[in-house]
């Protein structure tokens, strides 16, 4: 990746639903792509298709957005071009139980909670940085009318999208000062 032509994207939860599709649109469009997930033979096989259908340069990075250290040793690995991210895509998240507040699951919770909002943290604040340093970049967080509108049995799942919506609302305000 010497001469540089395409912007990169980086898509969180690329192995399914709207991180896959994100992840193919933008390698049809000519990006280049980073596509992360849990399920590394999912990664794989996304990767291979989008290099051979697009022919665009594609890294696939297995790992738990949920899990600080991870997050880190994942984009220490970036190096060269891949390590200047033009566009992340904070789209890993999930809704787990559908009980009343009194009843839920707190694993559920922790893993809603550690996914759709820490998640979302942490990679931002591993690929920000960079982003302000050279004064360019997008980042784009994958919310859901959840965050704006509450549904029975919802409870901590729409709060999570709602966490997801304010922060985009603040990280706007934090990168334009």
């Amino acid at each position: 990746m010497e001469n540089r032509l395409s912007k990169i994207v980086l898509v969180t939860g690329a192995t399914s639903g709207i991180g896959k599709a994100t992840a193919t649109l933008f390698a049809k469009n000519g990006y280049d792509v980073i596509i992360t997930g849990r399920r590394e033979d999912r990664l794989e096989e996304l990767k291979n298709k989008l290099k051979k259908k697009y022919v665009v340069k594609v890294k696939a990075l297995c790992f738990d957005v949920r899990k600080s250290n991870e997050v880190k040793k994942a984009m220490k690995s970036l190096d060269g071009d891949w390590a200047n991210v033009d566009i992340l895509i904070n789209n890993a998240g999930l809704a787990m139980g559908l009980d009343p507040l009194h009843k839920g699951d707190i694993n559920h919770w922790e893993t809603m909670i550690d996914t759709n909002i820490k998640g979302l943290l942490y990679m931002t604040r591993a690929i920000s940085p960079l982003m302000v340093k050279n004064g360019k970049g997008h980042i784009i967080n994958i919310c859901s009318t959840a965050g704006h509108e509450a549904y029975p049995n919802g409870n901590v799942y729409c709060a999570t999208k709602s966490a997801v919506d304010m922060l985009t609302k603040t990280m706007r305000l934090d990168f334009i000062s």
